[in-house]
């Protein structure tokens, strides 16, 4: 099965009055400490190092809660050998005869124990009760932290112990008004038993871990496992140690071997270790627990989403507001700009016009003096002009005359002269037509007429 690649991993540690929370970088094979906050009970954690963003789609993010140890029962149990997908079947049908509670009542969970000899394997089978459970991961809710794990430590602690030969190891972890004891008993190269036992604190739980440890033995030796007499070792700190070795030592009947535990961000660090490589199968965190997180983490998403697509519409709407506000701010400055014009526009539009119709008039008086000028100029002498009329408002010139009926080529002549007259290097007519001529029946006298289109000058 392919390991998940973890960018981050958190892994926080309850306690009666504060909380310890751990932020680990992950990558490269290792974990790195990047962070490490103390809050009291009542505090919130850190929201930034807990909260599973959309950045968490590519980043992802471990979050494991360390389960307090007295509320969980350990057992162990030897299976035969099998692949790693049939072993939680294989658990479950011994469930009915490890659990102290009923079946429908707990949480479970196993880790695989490696060994050096034997034909069977070991495994630790984890169990707590369900409502014990929820209610803490209850707790955890309402602080904002959804674990993807519930961890137990001291397993952890137990898992990273080098142990040679025949021994018994006692873990011990103080307590506001007890002492938690853990028992582990290597035989042959294998982990026998598991012991865990809330003992009263100081020397009166020295003395009760004496009993417990000479009833645990008894129990061993008809089992037939405990066949010598453990070397003994005794994992706890300075402090403790001074309070619970003399009277182990007195029950013993020889020295314990006193071991220091692993600091508690050495244990964190090695929670988050196991976990982000897999090698680490116990998690107590119900299913159920983990579909609903998974869920609440995609409707965060889209839901942070739409709330992001919201605000920039809302923003483009109030761009697109202000712009228009001051589109309709700068087209009231122009219309009123057009207004307070339009009158020196109007008086200005009138004027001009005045003045290229008096352009025009002079414009047309001018060329009606050059039209009599070439007219009497090209005129030959054997036609006669009868009538001269230049009209201002269609811009033609009007001629009629007459002449002798043997005298048509001199009115050609004169037609085409006009066409071609010039004042000034231009034509002073656009289009000259044919001359109209009619000689009545009978008659000497032939009269013409024809009408010239003036060219006019641009006066705009």
């Amino acid at each position: 099965m392919k390991t998940k690649r973890w960018h981050s991993c958190n892994v926080l540690g309850t306690g009666r009055d504060t909380r310890q929370l751990w932020h680990f970088a992950a990558g490269n094979g290792e974990v790195s400490l990047d962070a490490h906050e103390r809050v009291v009970a009542a505090g919130r954690l850190p929201s930034k190092l807990i909260t599973k963003d959309w950045r968490a789609l590519w980043q992802k993010k471990l979050n494991i809660a360390w389960l307090p140890p007295e509320q969980v029962f350990l057992r162990v149990v030897h299976l035969p050998k099998c692949e790693p997908t049939e072993l939680r079947s294989m658990v479950e049908l011994q469930l009915e005869k490890l659990s102290p509670l009923p079946v429908n009542q707990i949480v479970w969970s196993f880790e695989l124990v490696p060994q050096s000899a034997g034909e069977l394997q070991t495994v630790i089978v984890i169990i707590a009760e369900r409502s014990t459970v929820e209610a803490f991961l209850g707790n955890l809710e309402n602080d904002g932290y959804l674990a993807d794990r519930l961890d137990l430590p001291v397993l952890h602690q137990l898992l990273a112990t080098p142990f040679a030969g025949d021994s018994a190891w006692i873990y011990l972890q103080p307590a506001e008004a007890k002492s938690l004891c853990l028992v582990a008993w290597w035989y042959g190269g294998t982990l026998q038993q598991l012991n865990l036992l809330n003992l009263p604190s100081g020397e009166q739980g020295a003395s009760a871990l004496g009993d417990q440890l000479t009833t645990i033995a008894w129990g061993g030796e008809l089992e037939g496992w405990l066949t010598s007499s453990p070397q003994w070792h005794l994992v706890a700190d300075n402090a403790l140690a001074a309070v619970w070795e003399p009277a182990l030592n007195q029950w013993a009947g020889e020295p314990v071997k006193q071991v220091p535990p692993l600091e508690l961000a050495d244990l964190a660090a090695l929670t988050a270790r196991r976990a982000t490589h897999a090698a680490s199968a116990a998690n107590l965190l119900p299913a159920e627990f983990t579909a609903r997180y998974q869920q609440q983490f995609i409707d965060r998403l889209w839901m942070g989403g739409l709330g992001a697509l919201a605000i920039l519409y809302l923003a483009g709407v109030l761009i697109y507001a202000g712009a228009l506000q001051i589109l309709k701010i700068n087209t009231g400055k122009v219309q009123n700009q057009i207004a307070s014009l339009s009158n020196s526009y109007n008086d200005a539009r009138q004027l001009k016009d005045r003045v290229a119709l008096l352009q025009e008039q002079v414009s047309l008086k001018y060329a009606a003096l050059d039209c009599l000028r070439i007219v009497s100029e090209l005129l030959p002498p054997e036609l006669t002009l009868n009538t001269f009329s230049v009209s201002f408002q269609t811009s033609k010139l009007t001629l009629t005359g007459r002449a002798q009926s043997d005298q048509r080529a001199q009115i050609i002549k004169f037609n085409d002269d006009l066409k071609q007259a010039r004042v000034n290097d231009e034509k002073v007519f656009e289009t000259v037509p044919p001359a109209q001529t009619q000689t009545p029946a009978g008659a000497s006298i032939t009269t013409w007429n024809f009408t010239c289109d003036l060219k006019m000058a641009d006066t705009e």
